[in-house]
């Protein structure tokens, strides 16, 4: 990193817009009075998070450039560290890029920045977004001033606001889509920053848009409001407007999106959206942060009883011209091309052209034109060659590029003569890489090298299964090349592992007394069809271990599905029990003294975590007590699973849910026999006794939500009367998931804490 010492406030003058620069100096004034300590960190935080100012972790600090590997010297500090770490040392900046648009003079300022105040390495989110990582809180506003220079803002890029807007990147040029929701994505971005009905959620608000209704460009299932267009003919005229779908979203349960309208008609759209967040903003939950994103507001209401408010709160708005000044008969973000190629009769490369033609090249509906995409291992690029991309965005393009919601960049409007000559360049940056949107193209959150909430090295999986199946040859295979493997560092979704065909996230087990880490396998999510379904998770496997399931998991696939049949039926007509009995000899793990490369993760050669725990006899005896327990709790919650796989009615989701009560109680009174071994087996008496032990002693708490998951047991047993139908029920299930996995975090916490003195494990209940 370069040290800056340019006043970028007076340099860059009237190319800041006034509204943004205002805001950006009221914010570095914000720095220096909580300095000062005249602000309160709380206050602070939730100011400097809407300005896309975020803590990070450092206990591991490795980072791939594309290029390289970099291991950063950085002081080590607290993973579980709260909202000061801005003030220890560096963060992370999100940056918002809506619909992913980016020209070649943004892309050169994000390569500057990277290499001036990061570590020069530019980050793709799955929305979108753009991350620096290691930036100093003090570098910040001239940070936002330069971005802001160029029309890039990184306001509500976090917090409880409205996230960036996502689209389809293919928007314009895609063969399938009813038209361009560019203009859409950009229209509602604009008008929704800021806006004053948008600042008072409980939780962050994701928007979505997509062409079409057949592929996961837009993703728009699994979104706060997701729109598809669609075209109707009214009155012998075309018409344009949306199927319009509202509180979907992953996250640690996640929500399929409800039908709002068959057909939003497109100068309603905004209004309506607007009318949504007054509702979201009113009526969601402001202090239970597990239970207030929209999805349980709907799930709460009901779709119909919250389409009334959202229908009452749009007959009190005031007419706003914004809503249909950026409506026009072309797209709003209009976009030009080169009249001829750049170079003719370009010999075309010898070694790997051929290949990457197969799956990064995508034929536009414009004849003579082609899509690259333009693959980003693990969503990283290097100040180089981001800058190398802004060059050829000058030379091949008109700037047409766009980040992709699969961490990747892509290039429109390219001359099908001009493809050998930019695959060369593209080689040049090391960037000429196939297997674009194929199953080598693993999607990962950061994990465990930045992330504070990682449990597992999302990003090392993710490396080595990349190495693994590009090796195969997978990219290319037509019974697989078209599956997505998708891996979170936690339950938290980030990689958006629900979608997956094969699915992954970070868990922890522990074996011998040690903290292992493990991946819970999910299977059977849709990534086409805008992300249609989800999966279910089958069961906890060591993390080492995980490569040998996607290989076997891919071969069987191979061998036994039935004609053109989708993984998900595979899944679905094989059975998950079966599934999970193929693969349970590697849900064990060896002793530390076999094999110790178990007990350290992808990417980082240290023990997960260091000691000798548990050797007394009494010790030894609750902990083969809680081993079983924890176990028999999983067992159970996998066969309420099985029984809504088998018969999805709401007579079997009245079973489910209930079974899945019973399996949080099995997990509860486990870690209660930690403590006191003659618990009473009655639930009131392990709900009373779990709340006064873990809950009100905060021991089930921690940063990866242990004390929300707490009061997902809570309300279900408040609530075990009711009769929920087969969707609410997976959802319980989905709860029950988190609380089983929140008490095995728990009792590594408690055995490792009895290990170090701090706790008599055998306490006796008074």
């Amino acid at each position: 990193m370069t040290v800056d010492t340019k006043n970028w406030k007076d340099e860059l003058g009237d190319r800041i817009p006034k509204d943004l620069g205002e805001e950006i100096d009221t914010f570095e004034r914000q720095i220096q009075l909580r300095k000062e300590g005249k602000i309160d960190e709380k206050v602070f935080a939730e100011t400097r998070l809407r300005r896309g100012a975020y803590g990070q972790r450092y206990d591991n600090g490795q980072r791939h450039d594309g290029e390289k590997s970099q291991s950063l010297d950085y002081p080590q500090s607290d993973l579980f560290k709260g909202p000061d770490t801005f003030w220890d040392a560096p963060g992370m900046m999100r940056i918002k890029i809506p619909f992913g648009g980016l020209n070649a003079e943004q892309l050169e300022v994000l390569a500057d920045l990277a290499e001036e105040y990061s570590d020069s390495i530019s980050h793709i989110t799955t929305r979108q977004d753009i991350q620096l990582h290691y930036v100093q809180i003090d570098d910040t506003p001239d940070i936002m001033r330069r971005l802001a220079a160029v029309g890039i803002t990184t306001r509500e890029a976090c917090g409880n606001s409205v996230r960036n807007i996502t689209a389809c990147p293919r928007s314009g040029v895609c063969r399938d889509e009813s038209f361009d929701v560019t203009g859409t994505a950009a229209a509602t971005a604009n008008f929704l920053l800021g806006h004053q009905d948008c600042q008072d959620f409980g939780r962050k608000f994701k928007p979505a848009f997509s062409g079409c209704g057949q592929h996961a460009c837009g993703l728009t299932f699994m979104h706060d409001v997701g729109a598809i267009a669609k075209v109707k003919t009214v009155d012998g005229k075309e018409k344009r407007g949306y199927e319009f779908y509202v509180g979907g979203g992953l996250g640690s349960v996640p929500h399929q999106a409800k039908l709002f309208d068959e057909f939003l008609a497109e100068e309603e759209l905004l209004p309506t959206i607007q009318s949504i967040a007054r509702v979201f903003g009113r009526m969601g939950e402001k202090t239970n942060r597990a239970k207030a994103r929209i999805k349980f507001l709907i799930a709460k209401m009901g779709i119909e009883d919250f389409k009334s408010a959202v229908a009452e709160e749009r007959k009190k708005l005031n007419e706003d011209p914004r809503w249909t000044d950026w409506i026009q008969p072309g797209p709003s973000v209009p976009e030009s091309h080169f009249e001829s190629p750049v170079t003719n009769g370009t010999i075309v490369p010898k070694e790997g052209y051929e290949n990457w033609s197969k799956t990064n090249i995508y034929k536009q509906r414009q004849d003579g034109f082609s899509l690259v995409t333009v693959t980003t291992p693990l969503g990283d690029l290097s100040s180089r060659q981001i800058r190398g991309l802004a060059d050829l965005a000058r030379q091949y393009v008109k700037e047409t590029v766009r980040i992709t919601v699969e961490q990747n960049i892509i290039f429109r409007w390219i001359h099908d003569a001009d493809l050998p000559s930019f695959y060369n360049k593209l080689v040049a940056l090391n960037l000429g890489d196939s297997g674009a949107e194929s199953i080598v193209d693993i999607t990962a959150c950061p994990g465990t090298d930045t992330c504070k909430l990682g449990i597992a090295a999302s990003r090392g999986l993710a490396a080595e299964l990349m190495i693994r199946l590009a090796n195969r040859g997978m990219q290319y295979d037509d019974a697989v090349k078209d599956l997505r493997i998708k891996i979170s560092g936690c339950f938290n979704s980030c990689g958006q592992h629900h979608v997956a065909e094969i699915g992954f996230y970070g868990v922890v087990r522990n074996i011998n007394n040690f903290a292992v880490p493990h991946f819970q396998v999910i299977l059977g999510g849709q990534w086409s069809e805008n992300a249609n379904a989800y999966g279910q998770g089958i069961g906890a496997v060591p993390s080492k271990n995980i490569p040998e399931v996607v290989d076997r998991l891919l071969d069987r696939y191979t061998k036994e599905k039935q004609g053109n049949e989708k993984f998900r039926d595979f899944v679905g007509r094989i059975g998950k029990a079966q599934i999970k009995e193929s693969l349970r000899d590697l849900m064990k793990i060896p002793t530390y003294d076999v094999d110790p490369s178990y007990y350290s993760d992808w990417g980082d050669a240290r023990e997960f975590t260091i000691g000798d725990i548990g050797k007394g006899e009494c010790a030894g005896e609750v902990i083969s007590v809680t081993d079983f327990g924890l176990a028999d709790a999983e067992r159970e919650l996998f066969d309420c699973q099985l029984l809504l796989e088998g018969d999805p009615s709401d007579e079997t989701g009245k079973k489910a849910s209930a079974d899945a009560l019973h399996a949080m109680m099995t997990a509860a009174k486990t870690l209660i026999r930690m403590q006191n071994l003659e618990i009473q087996d009655d639930d009131e008496t392990i709900i009373n006794d779990f709340k006064v032990r873990f809950y009100d002693t905060k021991l089930f708490f921690d940063p990866f939500g242990g004390g929300k998951f707490a009061q997902h047991y809570f309300d279900q047993y408040a609530d075990r009367d009711q009769t929920p139908n087969a969707d609410q029920a997976r959802m319980l299930v989905e709860e029950a998931q988190l609380f089983i996995e929140a008490a095995h975090k728990c009792q590594s916490r408690v055995l490792e804490e009895g290990a170090a003195g701090r706790m008599d494990l055998t306490v006796n209940a008074t």
